[in-house]
């Protein structure tokens, strides 16, 4: 498991609900957590790591002693976003060393399913709050670039470049499949949990 880089396709693919938690499931959530750590990042979403499921991991103290941080969020929905609007700096594991500042709701209300299968109702604001948008739009194939303004956008256009060379180059030497070979797997992991 890696944490895949714009602009795999994969992080354009609209997550699909899970339907079942298993062994499996479980073992890719652990090594989420472990990639996110092993990156300093504080939440962490499937199709980050090239899968199709609808889930994040999320631990704002990026400490994997403070377990009592450690979430799981599966099937997440925003139920409502409330207190206004607040633009702060961004910045995401599939964008490495690219920054820019985003607007979003102070509060959120989430649903989601946790690790156990406890249907949950959580109220969030500050930084949870923040990380939850983030990662809820990268289960739809939104990445925080896409709610940046025309200007913003040009100051990261060159790092954006940079990564599609690196991108293309892994592509020509065979390291990543072409849009169908990714579309292929996608559907057969998604059946596979149907």
């Amino acid at each position: 498991m890696r944490i895949i880089k714009y602009p795999h396709p994969t992080l354009r693919h609209k997550s699909k609900p899970v339907r079942r938690v298993d062994a499996d499931l479980k073992k890719m959530i652990h090594q989420m957590f472990d990639l996110m750590y092993s990156n300093n990042g504080i939440g962490l979403a499937a199709n980050q790591v090239d899968l199709p499921y609808r889930l994040f991991v999320m631990n704002v103290k990026c400490d994997p002693a403070a377990k009592e941080e450690e979430h799981v969020f599966i099937n997440p929905v925003i139920l409502e976003r409330k207190g206004g609007m607040e633009e702060k700096e961004e910045g995401c594991l599939s964008l490495p060393d690219i920054h820019g500042q985003v607007k979003r709701a102070k509060k959120i209300v989430l649903n989601a399913y946790t690790l156990s299968g406890e249907e949950v109702t959580w109220e969030m604001d500050g930084m949870y709050a923040r990380v939850a948008q983030h990662e809820c739009d990268h289960l739809d194939g939104v990445l925080f670039i896409d709610r940046l303004g025309p200007a913003s956008l040009l100051q990261i256009k060159a790092a954006l470049e940079d990564l599609e060379v690196v991108f293309n180059g892994e592509r020509q030497r065979g390291l990543i499949p072409d849009d169908q070979g990714i579309a292929a797997r996608l559907n057969a992991l998604e059946a596979a949990r149907a």
